[in-house]
């Protein structure tokens, strides 16, 4: 088995990290990375690393975030008062929230195991990144949205939730499937951008929850000979190159920039499905 050192470690952490938030999917650069590094998906040590990053990066956004989120909260508690009956903005944002992670959760349960299976196929993995990068292009062809919360409807969100859903499917890019669906429809871009993360906070702390069970199901033998230092430094590297990323995508959705990134998506996919080929023909 390929040992999970420092370097690997922090390399992981910092491929989480940026591709994490920025719409080139981190599943799928992570399934790459891992491959190129030769680590088994299934490993012990590569489980509880996924956990732990994936926390660092749910801690990013709830750093970078603080201010909207504790701005969030409190308009939730003002508008209980009877005076904003009728222009309830924050609880009409919360509600679409829950109907977009409804759908997500549904989706996540339903095709588990489908999801796990398609993280050790490379050509899966090629596949989505073209699909993220083709969206993201159509994206930018698409004239200014200016829809409001008000003409944002129930069912906007849930497909919004959909997309986040299949994002779970490696090479499908979780920020960019969700941000651009909700633009899609309308809804203007900063608004866009908060919802998709507003969304993803219980979405990242449900995956941590459940690849922490799994991992502590794992033999007692398993579970003391992980690398707990390498795994710890890689997580750090994800939670600061994951706040990063994370101001660089607020600003290029902002400027209207985000489908600069299908390029990139194109040609990373290009690569892979190559990569996938060369080997099949040798196999």
């Amino acid at each position: 088995m390929t040992e999970l050192t420092y370097f690997k470690a922090c390399l992981l952490g910092l491929v989480q990290g940026l591709t994490e938030f920025l719409p080139v999917s981190s599943s799928g650069h992570l399934v790459i990375t891992q491959n190129l590094l030769g680590l088994p998906s299934d490993a012990p040590e590569t489980l509880l690393f996924d956990v732990v990053t994936h926390f660092g990066t749910l801690l990013a956004v709830l750093v970078v975030f603080a201010g909207t989120f504790a701005r969030f909260a409190r308009r939730l508690v003002v508008e209980v008062g009877a005076e904003y009956a009728g222009r309830r903005t924050a609880w009409r944002v919360g509600g679409l929230a829950v109907a977009a992670c409804i759908p997500t959760a549904v989706i996540g349960f339903a095709f588990k195991d489908s999801f796990e299976r398609a993280f050790s196929s490379l050509a899966t993995t090629a596949a989505g990144l073209l699909f993220t990068g083709t969206f993201l292009y159509l994206i930018g062809l698409q004239s200014r949205p200016s829809r409001g919360w008000r003409r944002f409807g129930w069912w906007r969100a849930a497909l919004v939730g959909i997309a986040q859903g299949c994002a779970i499917m490696p090479g499908v890019s979780r920020s960019g499937s969700t941000i651009c669906t909700a633009m899609l429809f309308g809804l203007k871009r900063r608004w866009a951008a908060e919802f998709s993360f507003l969304i993803a906070t219980p979405t990242i702390g449900g995956v941590v929850l459940m690849q922490l069970r799994e991992t502590l199901s794992l033999p007692e033998s398993e579970l003391h000979a992980i690398p707990w230092g390498p795994i710890a430094a890689g997580s750090a590297v994800g939670f600061v190159s994951g706040a990063i990323a994370l101001h660089v995508l607020l600003d290029m959705v902002i400027r209207d920039k985000i489908h600069y990134f299908s390029y990139y998506c194109w040609i990373v996919g290009a690569a892979a499905m190559g990569w996938w080929a060369i080997g099949s023909a040798a196999g």
